[in-house]
Protein backbone atom coordinates (compact mmCIF):
# COMPACT_ATOMS: atom_id res chain seq x y z
CA UNK A 1 0.00 0.00 0.00
CA UNK A 2 1.45 3.52 -1.19
CA UNK A 3 1.79 6.09 1.57
CA UNK A 4 -0.56 7.98 0.04
CA UNK A 5 -3.32 5.32 0.55
CA UNK A 6 -2.18 5.06 4.27
CA UNK A 7 -2.65 8.29 4.94
CA UNK A 8 -5.99 7.92 3.66
CA UNK A 9 -7.02 5.37 5.89
CA UNK A 10 -5.82 7.26 9.10
CA UNK A 11 -8.64 9.43 10.52
CA UNK A 12 -6.26 12.27 11.37
CA UNK A 13 -5.51 12.17 7.67
CA UNK A 14 -8.55 11.43 5.79
CA UNK A 15 -10.81 12.89 3.57
CA UNK A 16 -8.74 15.52 2.22
CA UNK A 17 -8.17 16.03 -1.84
CA UNK A 18 -5.25 14.28 -3.04
CA UNK A 19 -3.90 18.10 -4.29
CA UNK A 20 -4.61 19.04 -0.49
CA UNK A 21 -2.08 16.82 0.90
CA UNK A 22 0.71 17.17 -2.30
CA UNK A 23 2.55 19.73 -0.11
CA UNK A 24 1.80 18.15 3.42
CA UNK A 25 2.96 14.41 2.38
CA UNK A 26 6.25 16.05 1.15
CA UNK A 27 7.38 16.58 4.77
CA UNK A 28 7.25 13.04 6.20
CA UNK A 29 10.01 10.78 5.60
CA UNK A 30 9.86 6.80 5.59
CA UNK A 31 12.27 5.37 9.23
CA UNK A 32 12.41 2.12 10.21
CA UNK A 33 13.38 0.40 13.26
CA UNK A 34 14.41 -3.83 14.18
CA UNK A 35 12.25 -5.50 17.04
CA UNK A 36 12.92 -4.37 20.54
CA UNK A 37 14.28 -0.81 19.07
CA UNK A 38 13.20 2.31 21.50
CA UNK A 39 11.12 4.68 19.04
CA UNK A 40 10.75 7.73 22.00
CA UNK A 41 11.52 7.55 24.96
CA UNK A 42 8.94 8.94 28.01
CA UNK A 43 10.85 12.17 29.45
CA UNK A 44 12.62 12.77 26.28
CA UNK A 45 11.50 16.03 24.41
CA UNK A 46 8.60 15.47 22.06
CA UNK A 47 9.25 17.13 18.24
CA UNK A 48 8.04 14.69 16.18
CA UNK A 49 4.74 12.27 15.07
CA UNK A 50 4.66 9.04 13.62
CA UNK A 51 2.46 7.36 11.55
CA UNK A 52 2.71 3.15 11.52
CA UNK A 53 3.14 1.52 8.14
CA UNK A 54 4.01 -2.31 9.69
CA UNK A 55 4.71 -3.94 12.96
CA UNK A 56 3.96 -3.84 16.26
CA UNK A 57 4.50 -0.68 18.71
CA UNK A 58 4.35 -1.39 22.39
CA UNK A 59 3.70 1.51 24.38
CA UNK A 60 4.81 1.88 27.71
CA UNK A 61 4.24 3.84 30.82
CA UNK A 62 6.70 5.03 34.13
CA UNK A 63 4.05 4.45 37.14
CA UNK A 64 4.13 7.21 39.97
CA UNK A 65 6.30 5.62 42.70
CA UNK A 66 7.74 2.75 40.50
CA UNK A 67 7.01 -0.03 38.20
CA UNK A 68 5.60 0.55 34.67
CA UNK A 69 2.41 -0.19 32.60
CA UNK A 70 1.49 -1.21 29.09
CA UNK A 71 -0.74 1.54 28.23
CA UNK A 72 -1.64 0.48 23.78
CA UNK A 73 0.00 -1.40 21.34
CA UNK A 74 -0.08 0.20 18.52
CA UNK A 75 -0.61 -1.38 14.58
CA UNK A 76 -0.32 -0.43 10.89
CA UNK A 77 -2.18 2.73 10.20
CA UNK A 78 -2.17 4.15 14.42
CA UNK A 79 -0.66 7.54 14.85
CA UNK A 80 2.30 8.04 17.59
CA UNK A 81 3.34 11.20 19.03
CA UNK A 82 0.49 13.38 17.26
CA UNK A 83 0.42 16.06 20.09
CA UNK A 84 3.96 17.19 19.37
CA UNK A 85 2.82 18.74 16.82
CA UNK A 86 1.33 21.28 18.39
CA UNK A 87 3.90 22.09 20.86
CA UNK A 88 7.19 21.62 22.71
CA UNK A 89 6.82 19.25 25.60
CA UNK A 90 8.48 15.98 26.80
CA UNK A 91 6.92 12.53 25.91
CA UNK A 92 4.73 11.02 28.17
CA UNK A 93 5.26 7.14 27.54
CA UNK A 94 7.91 5.04 26.02
CA UNK A 95 7.37 3.31 22.82
CA UNK A 96 9.24 0.16 21.37
CA UNK A 97 9.22 -2.16 18.40
CA UNK A 98 8.06 -5.29 19.19
CA UNK A 99 8.76 -6.40 15.76
CA UNK A 100 10.38 -5.03 12.67
CA UNK A 101 8.34 -1.78 11.68
CA UNK A 102 8.20 1.16 9.54
CA UNK A 103 6.69 4.58 10.03
CA UNK A 104 6.53 7.79 8.32
CA UNK A 105 7.85 10.71 11.02
CA UNK A 106 6.66 14.50 10.39
CA UNK A 107 9.18 16.64 12.55
CA UNK A 108 6.64 19.28 14.41
CA UNK A 109 8.96 22.13 12.66
CA UNK A 110 8.34 21.37 9.51
CA UNK A 111 4.55 21.19 10.10
CA UNK A 112 4.79 24.53 11.22
CA UNK A 113 6.94 25.83 8.55
CA UNK A 114 3.67 24.79 6.27
CA UNK A 115 1.23 26.50 9.08
CA UNK A 116 3.47 29.58 8.47
CA UNK A 117 2.51 29.37 4.72
CA UNK A 118 -0.98 28.74 5.74
CA UNK A 119 -1.05 25.51 4.19
CA UNK A 120 -5.25 24.23 4.25
CA UNK A 121 -4.37 20.79 4.90
CA UNK A 122 -2.15 21.29 7.59
CA UNK A 123 -4.71 23.79 9.28
CA UNK A 124 -7.32 20.97 9.24
CA UNK A 125 -4.68 18.33 10.34
CA UNK A 126 -3.88 20.56 13.24
CA UNK A 127 -7.90 21.66 14.46
CA UNK A 128 -8.23 17.85 14.18
CA UNK A 129 -5.17 17.11 16.86
CA UNK A 130 -7.06 20.32 18.78
CA UNK A 131 -10.44 18.37 18.61
CA UNK A 132 -8.49 15.00 19.84
CA UNK A 133 -6.93 17.06 22.68
CA UNK A 134 -10.27 18.90 23.62
CA UNK A 135 -11.81 15.17 24.01
CA UNK A 136 -9.21 13.93 25.65
CA UNK A 137 -9.19 16.96 28.30
CA UNK A 138 -12.80 16.43 28.89
CA UNK A 139 -12.79 12.41 29.62
CA UNK A 140 -9.65 12.89 31.80
CA UNK A 141 -11.82 15.66 34.07
CA UNK A 142 -14.57 13.74 33.90
CA UNK A 143 -12.43 10.51 35.14
CA UNK A 144 -10.81 12.92 37.79
CA UNK A 145 -14.08 14.17 39.16
CA UNK A 146 -15.72 10.94 39.83
CA UNK A 147 -12.06 9.78 42.08
CA UNK A 148 -12.14 12.61 43.82
CA UNK A 149 -10.59 15.76 43.38
CA UNK A 150 -9.11 17.75 46.17
CA UNK A 151 -10.18 21.41 46.56
CA UNK A 152 -12.97 23.33 48.26
CA UNK A 153 -16.31 21.69 49.33
CA UNK A 154 -17.92 24.65 51.16
CA UNK A 155 -19.47 26.59 47.61
CA UNK A 156 -23.23 25.06 46.87
CA UNK A 157 -23.57 24.34 43.52
CA UNK A 158 -24.89 27.25 41.87
CA UNK A 159 -27.94 26.00 39.39
CA UNK A 160 -28.45 28.40 35.99
CA UNK A 161 -31.78 30.19 37.06
CA UNK A 162 -30.24 30.89 40.34
CA UNK A 163 -26.87 32.29 38.51
CA UNK A 164 -27.29 36.26 38.74
CA UNK A 165 -26.90 38.48 35.38
CA UNK A 166 -23.35 39.45 35.02
CA UNK A 167 -22.54 42.75 36.20
CA UNK A 168 -20.28 44.29 33.46
CA UNK A 169 -18.04 48.12 34.43
CA UNK A 170 -16.14 49.83 31.66
CA UNK A 171 -12.41 48.84 31.63
CA UNK A 172 -10.47 50.78 34.27
CA UNK A 173 -7.12 50.66 32.50
CA UNK A 174 -5.36 50.45 29.55
CA UNK A 175 -5.56 46.96 28.93
CA UNK A 176 -4.79 47.60 24.78
CA UNK A 177 -0.55 48.28 26.11
CA UNK A 178 -1.13 45.56 28.62
CA UNK A 179 -1.96 42.46 26.22
CA UNK A 180 1.42 42.08 24.56
CA UNK A 181 2.99 41.40 27.60
CA UNK A 182 1.18 38.83 28.86
CA UNK A 183 3.15 35.56 27.49
CA UNK A 184 0.87 33.64 25.21
CA UNK A 185 0.17 36.79 23.84
CA UNK A 186 4.16 38.23 22.92
CA UNK A 187 4.22 36.12 19.78
CA UNK A 188 1.31 38.42 18.48
CA UNK A 189 2.34 41.40 16.42
CA UNK A 190 0.28 44.86 16.92
CA UNK A 191 -2.07 43.89 13.87
CA UNK A 192 -3.00 40.85 15.32
CA UNK A 193 -3.60 42.77 18.45
CA UNK A 194 -6.10 44.80 16.55
CA UNK A 195 -7.88 42.24 14.52
CA UNK A 196 -8.28 40.22 17.54
CA UNK A 197 -9.97 43.42 19.87
CA UNK A 198 -12.07 44.19 17.02
CA UNK A 199 -13.80 41.32 17.26
CA UNK A 200 -13.98 41.37 21.24
CA UNK A 201 -15.51 42.85 24.17
CA UNK A 202 -13.58 44.01 26.97
CA UNK A 203 -15.37 44.89 30.42
CA UNK A 204 -14.35 44.73 34.35
CA UNK A 205 -15.82 41.86 36.62
CA UNK A 206 -16.51 42.13 40.26
CA UNK A 207 -15.02 38.91 42.58
CA UNK A 208 -17.75 36.32 43.10
CA UNK A 209 -19.43 36.82 39.52
CA UNK A 210 -20.19 33.32 37.68
CA UNK A 211 -18.95 33.48 34.14
CA UNK A 212 -20.85 30.48 32.81
CA UNK A 213 -22.11 27.06 34.69
CA UNK A 214 -21.90 23.86 34.09
CA UNK A 215 -24.38 22.22 31.72
CA UNK A 216 -24.90 25.72 30.12
CA UNK A 217 -24.74 26.29 26.05
CA UNK A 218 -21.25 28.13 25.08
CA UNK A 219 -22.03 31.49 23.42
CA UNK A 220 -18.66 32.96 24.69
CA UNK A 221 -15.30 32.20 25.41
CA UNK A 222 -12.62 34.57 28.43
CA UNK A 223 -9.40 35.70 28.37
CA UNK A 224 -8.02 36.86 31.72
CA UNK A 225 -6.40 39.78 31.13
CA UNK A 226 -6.13 41.15 34.79
CA UNK A 227 -7.34 38.95 37.86
CA UNK A 228 -8.21 35.01 38.06
CA UNK A 229 -10.97 32.68 37.34
CA UNK A 230 -11.88 29.64 39.41
CA UNK A 231 -12.59 26.63 37.32
CA UNK A 232 -15.07 24.45 39.58
CA UNK A 233 -16.99 21.01 39.32
CA UNK A 234 -20.42 19.78 40.89
CA UNK A 235 -19.65 16.89 42.99
CA UNK A 236 -22.49 15.50 45.60
CA UNK A 237 -24.28 18.66 45.75
CA UNK A 238 -20.73 20.73 46.09
CA UNK A 239 -18.16 22.43 44.36
CA UNK A 240 -14.51 21.11 43.61
CA UNK A 241 -11.83 23.40 42.72
CA UNK A 242 -10.28 21.89 39.55
CA UNK A 243 -7.80 25.34 38.64
CA UNK A 244 -7.20 28.58 38.83
CA UNK A 245 -7.19 30.54 35.40
CA UNK A 246 -4.76 34.12 35.34
CA UNK A 247 -3.37 36.37 32.94
CA UNK A 248 -3.40 35.61 29.85
CA UNK A 249 -5.32 32.14 30.28
CA UNK A 250 -7.95 31.13 28.07
CA UNK A 251 -11.50 30.10 29.34
CA UNK A 252 -14.71 28.47 27.59
CA UNK A 253 -12.82 27.32 24.82
CA UNK A 254 -13.59 23.28 24.83
CA UNK A 255 -17.16 24.02 24.48
CA UNK A 256 -17.11 26.31 21.55
CA UNK A 257 -14.53 23.99 20.00
CA UNK A 258 -16.46 20.44 20.31
CA UNK A 259 -20.10 22.35 19.98
CA UNK A 260 -20.91 20.72 23.61
CA UNK A 261 -22.40 22.09 26.47
CA UNK A 262 -19.90 23.26 29.18
CA UNK A 263 -18.39 20.61 31.83
CA UNK A 264 -17.55 22.95 34.55
CA UNK A 265 -18.20 26.19 36.21
CA UNK A 266 -16.18 29.55 36.01
CA UNK A 267 -16.05 31.86 38.67
CA UNK A 268 -14.51 34.99 39.25
CA UNK A 269 -12.12 34.72 42.51
CA UNK A 270 -10.96 38.64 42.69
CA UNK A 271 -11.95 41.66 40.65
CA UNK A 272 -11.17 40.84 37.09
CA UNK A 273 -10.64 42.07 33.38
CA UNK A 274 -11.67 39.92 30.70
CA UNK A 275 -11.57 40.12 26.98
CA UNK A 276 -14.75 38.11 25.37
CA UNK A 277 -15.19 36.83 22.44
CA UNK A 278 -18.46 35.46 21.23
CA UNK A 279 -18.85 32.15 19.73
CA UNK A 280 -19.83 33.85 16.10
CA UNK A 281 -16.36 35.73 16.91
CA UNK A 282 -14.28 32.32 17.79
CA UNK A 283 -15.46 30.58 14.88
CA UNK A 284 -14.87 33.21 12.18
CA UNK A 285 -10.59 33.72 13.60
CA UNK A 286 -10.81 30.09 14.29
CA UNK A 287 -11.76 29.13 10.65
CA UNK A 288 -9.63 31.41 8.72
CA UNK A 289 -6.31 31.08 7.49
CA UNK A 290 -4.86 34.40 8.62
CA UNK A 291 -1.96 35.61 10.41
CA UNK A 292 -4.03 35.94 13.42
CA UNK A 293 -5.69 32.84 12.67
CA UNK A 294 -2.42 31.16 12.77
CA UNK A 295 -1.55 33.25 16.53
CA UNK A 296 -4.65 32.61 17.68
CA UNK A 297 -4.45 28.67 16.76
CA UNK A 298 -0.99 28.75 19.01
CA UNK A 299 -3.26 30.57 22.23
CA UNK A 300 -5.78 28.28 21.79
CA UNK A 301 -3.34 24.61 21.72
CA UNK A 302 -1.16 26.70 24.62
CA UNK A 303 -4.69 26.82 26.82
CA UNK A 304 -5.37 23.47 26.03
CA UNK A 305 -1.37 21.99 27.19
CA UNK A 306 -1.45 23.72 29.76
CA UNK A 307 -5.02 22.39 31.15
CA UNK A 308 -3.84 18.90 30.51
CA UNK A 309 -0.89 20.03 32.38
CA UNK A 310 -3.11 20.98 35.54
CA UNK A 311 -4.97 17.46 34.83
CA UNK A 312 -1.75 15.34 34.70
CA UNK A 313 -1.07 16.53 38.31
CA UNK A 314 -4.75 15.93 39.16
CA UNK A 315 -3.68 12.42 38.04
CA UNK A 316 -0.51 12.12 39.74
CA UNK A 317 -2.07 13.39 42.93
CA UNK A 318 -5.26 10.85 42.94
CA UNK A 319 -2.56 7.84 42.14
CA UNK A 320 -0.07 9.07 45.02
CA UNK A 321 -2.57 9.04 47.17
CA UNK A 322 -4.12 5.83 46.57
CA UNK A 323 -0.87 4.46 47.12
CA UNK A 324 -0.07 5.31 50.18
CA UNK A 325 -3.38 4.41 51.45
CA UNK A 326 -3.46 1.29 53.96
CA UNK A 327 -3.13 -2.04 51.86
CA UNK A 328 -6.83 -3.14 52.07
CA UNK A 329 -8.08 0.07 50.78
CA UNK A 330 -5.10 0.05 48.15
CA UNK A 331 -6.53 -3.60 46.96
CA UNK A 332 -10.18 -2.85 46.81
CA UNK A 333 -9.04 0.65 44.72
CA UNK A 334 -6.28 -1.37 42.30
CA UNK A 335 -8.56 -1.66 39.79
CA UNK A 336 -9.53 2.08 39.50
CA UNK A 337 -5.88 3.20 40.05
CA UNK A 338 -4.48 1.00 37.27
CA UNK A 339 -6.68 3.08 35.43
CA UNK A 340 -5.51 6.61 36.49
CA UNK A 341 -2.30 5.26 36.15
CA UNK A 342 -2.95 4.15 32.21
CA UNK A 343 -4.84 7.51 31.70
CA UNK A 344 -1.54 9.08 32.87
CA UNK A 345 0.19 7.86 30.45
CA UNK A 346 -2.07 8.00 27.15
CA UNK A 347 -1.26 11.54 26.50
CA UNK A 348 -0.03 11.74 23.28
CA UNK A 349 0.27 7.67 22.58
CA UNK A 350 -3.09 6.31 20.99
CA UNK A 351 -4.21 4.41 18.17
CA UNK A 352 -6.01 5.80 15.42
Amino acid sequence: MSFPQIMANVPLFAGFEPRELDDFLGIFRRVSFAAGAVIVRQGQPADSAFVLESGTVEVITALPGGGQAVIAELGPGSVLGEMALLDSGARSATAIARAPTAAYVVEREDFRMLLAQRNPAVFKVQRRITLMLCRRLRELNARIIASGVPGNSALPVITPKQKPALRRTQCTFDYRAFLPILPPLRRFKPADIDGLLALATVFDVPRGATIFHERESASSCYLVVRGAIEIVAAENERLRRIGVLGPGRLCGILALIEGEPRSMTALLREDSTLLELSRDAFERIYDEHTHLAARFHDLVNWELLQALSRTNNHLTRLISQAQIRDRSARDAAKVDVEDLQRALGAQDCRAA
